[in-house]
Order: structure tokens, then sequence, then C-alpha cells
């Protein structure tokens, strides 16, 4: 036959609802607020006083009754009374502290009565109680150590006038004065639990006031991360757009200029024509290869590539298959992606430049790095700048701007017949 389980679910049911009885009285309280953390000690010396109370009552209740000590036992009455109202009174309906005050010698003067009507530790215990409730609602150490200063030697004094109205004379004085010595001694020990146990508690709530603090700037902090990467990033695409439209844009204009010029003179002039093809050809090349670059930094994708090899590409790139000589001088420095990019555009710009306004055949080029600075120069063999004034056009002109914003400059040299010579200076990148 099998045994029921009814008798365990009911130990379980009554398990369930204690705990949450004790979570609907105490669960309310957070501890890391100090005003809900006094409440709760409160009514925590309450409850236990009342508990106590309790038990000095089933002690003494058989004495009284079988000794005919009514009397005892209504002065007891009395004095659990007073004390009980009293702990009430603070707790529940007094709020102002000169007022509260007062309770608080009422609470002493019955904790010492209780010397008179019972024996033991009870009375002890229940005058460490309501020294408890006194330290952790009192505002600084020093009220603290009055009360103790008074209240120990009132309660060494109650115990001696207690032991010579109970034995009388007869007592010996010596033991008398140990005891009450003893006590003094046990309060001093309870003052410095209770006080450490405050400071540890509110050392507690500074740091977890810190740690909630970190954690708001933290938060903060996380929230201005997400807003400067946005703005960032959307910097950087208006950048990459600003850049596809003034270079490759520009690039591609000036290849639909020159094929179109290049239709206009094709059976007068087809030698000229060719080589405005070929310019052409070479700048929707670098076109091409500006929309590449503007796609990888929107794609995030970074070539593991070095500045002097990017270069080589570039004349490399504009050397092959159109007929053009450019010979190189490239030293091997470390910039950061912003002057890369300048430099590779410029580097495009300049031999662009070359072949359809100056029809250069040829070009030296030369990439130093001297005294902190960047030093670049592309000069051609081409027609330089012949009999008008020179005028920045759409290019150059972008293109010293972009240099005064990295910290360089731009000049630009050239003699009727003798070619043009393009100077850039930059300064070094720190940390490089």
């Amino acid at each position: 036959m099998r045994l029921s389980p009814a008798p365990k679910r009911k130990e379980k049911t009554d398990e369930n609802r204690f705990r949450a009885y004790f979570l609907r009285l105490f669960g309310k309280y957070d501890f890391r607020n100090e005003r809900q953390f006094v409440t709760f000690v409160k009514w925590l010396v309450f409850i236990v006083l009342l508990f106590v109370e309790a038990l000095i009552f089933l002690q003494h209740f058989d004495d009284f009754e079988r000794n005919g000590g009514w009397q005892a036992f209504t002065a007891l009455v009395v004095v659990s009374f007073v004390l009980t109202l009293s702990e009430s009174l603070k707790l529940f309906v007094v709020k102002k502290s000169k007022v509260r005050t007062v309770f608080y010698v009422l609470d002493a003067l019955a904790a010492c009565c209780f010397l008179f009507v019972t024996d033991g530790f009870y009375p002890i215990i229940v005058y460490i109680l309501v020294l408890t409730e006194f330290y952790i609602g009192a505002e600084g150490t020093l009220p603290s150590v009055v009360l103790l200063c008074i209240a120990a030697p009132i309660y060494a004094a109650g115990y001696v006038l207690h032991q010579y109205f109970t034995i009388g004379l007869s007592v010996q004085l010596y033991p008398l004065i140990t005891k009450a010595l003893s006590y003094v001694f046990i309060f001093i020990v309870h003052f410095f639990i209770v006080q450490i146990a405050l400071a540890f508690y509110r050392q507690f709530l500074k740091l977890d006031k810190a740690l909630s603090e970190l954690d708001e700037k933290r938060k903060e902090l996380e929230k201005a991360y997400a807003v400067v990467a946005e703005v960032t990033a959307l910097e950087e695409r208006q950048r990459i757009a600003k850049e596809i439209h003034d270079t490759a844009g520009h690039s591609l204009t000036t290849v639909i200029m020159q094929t179109e010029a290049a239709k206009l003179i094709l059976e007068k002039n087809p030698d000229e024509a060719k080589q405005k093809i070929v310019a052409a050809n070479l700048q929707a090349k670098h076109a091409l290869e500006e929309l590449r670059d503007s796609v990888h930094l929107l794609s995030g994708a970074r070539e593991n590539q070095t500045l002097k090899t990017a270069l080589e590409d570039i004349i490399h790139e504009s050397t092959d298959g159109t007929g053009i000589v450019i010979r190189s001088d490239i030293d091997d420095v470390l910039v950061y992606s912003a002057k890369f990019r300048f430099l590779c555009n410029t580097l495009k710009e300049g031999i662009s430049n070359g072949l359809r306004h100056g029809g250069a055949t040829a070009f030296w080029f030369e990439l130093k790095r001297k005294n902190g600075k960047i030093n670049f120069l592309l000069s051609d063999n081409g027609k330089g700048v012949q009999g008008k004034p020179f005028t920045l056009g759409f290019g150059l002109s972008s293109m010293q701007e972009r240099a005064r914003a990295l910290g360089g400059e731009v000049s630009f040299e050239w003699e009727d017949g003798e070619g043009f010579e393009l100077k850039l200076i930059l300064p070094e990148d720190k940390g490089e």
C-alpha cells in the first residue's frame, strides 16, 4: 500500500506561506536606503522586545500566581506596557526629534525598572534593545556617546540599589561593584559593535552610491559614444560622397570632354586626337580606382597596402599601354589614411593634368621624407602654361584647400614650353 504524499505537500505549502509572509513583511525594505534600513531595524528591535517581554511573563507568571505575588506581577505589566507603548509611539507616531528624546528617557527608566521585577539576563537584554534602537536612529556618533555615558551608570546604579533592596546591607560590596562594572563593560562592547556595524553599513552605502553613479556615467558615456560614432559615420559618408563628387565626378566629366574633343579633330589631326583619347582613358582608369577606394571605405574594408606600393601602382596603371614614361624615386613613408588618400589623389590629378593640358609624354616623380616633412614633387615635359594668365582650375584649387586642411602647402612652377612642376609639402604624422 502506497503512502499518501499529502503531509509532505502540506509542510511545503506551510513553508511557502511562511516565506511569502516574511517577504510581505520585510521584502518592501530597501537596505540601500538608510531611512528604510533604520525603519527595518526599529521594527526588528520592537518585535524582539515583545518576544523578550513574553518570555519574562512566562517565567514569572506561575511564581506570581502560586505565591500570591500579584502586586509584583502588576508592576511587571505596568513596566512592560510603558516600554511597549513608548516604543510603539516612537515607531508609528512621533516624528520630532525633541519629543523622541523624551521617549528615549522614558525607555531607559522603564528598562531599569525591569531590574526590580525580574532577574537573570532579561533586564540587560531589554536595556540593550533600547540602546540599540537609539544608536540606529541617532544622527551622528556624539548623541550615542552621550547616551552611553548616562545610561551605563544609571543601569549600574539601578543594579546596586536592587541588590540592597533585595539582600539588604549584608551584601558584599566588592562582588557587587564588580558585577555592576561588568554590566558597564557589556554596554561599552555593545556600543562599539553597533557603531562598527553602522560604519560598515554606511561605507557600503557610499560604495553602492559610487557604483550606481559609475554605472550611470557608463551608460551616459555609452550613449555619448553611440552618438559620436553615428556622427562620425555620417561625417565620413558625407566626406566620401564629396570626394566621389569632387574626384571621380570631375574625372568622368573630363573623360567626356576629352573624347568629345577627340571626335571633333579625329579626321584633321589624328595624332592629337589619339593623345586626347589616351588621356581620357587614363582619366577613366583613375576615376574607376577612386570609386573603388570609396566603396572600400564605405564597406569598412582596408587593403594592407603601403603608401609606396599604392603610388607605384598608380604609376604602373598610368603607363600601362599608354606610351607614357614615368620615372620615380619613392621613400616608404608611413602616414594615416587622410594623407594616404590625398597623396594618391594628388599624383593621379597631377599626371592627368600634365596629359590633358600640357601634352606631356614623360614625368619625374619623387616622394621624400626630410626634417619632419613629406616632400612631394611631380614634373613633366609638357608645354607648361603658354602665354596666358595661370588660373587654378577645379582640381588644383581643391588640391590646395585639402593641403591647407592637412597643415601643408602646394606650389606650382612652369616655363613656356618647358613643362610643369607640382610641389607639395606636408608635415609628418606624429607617432610614426
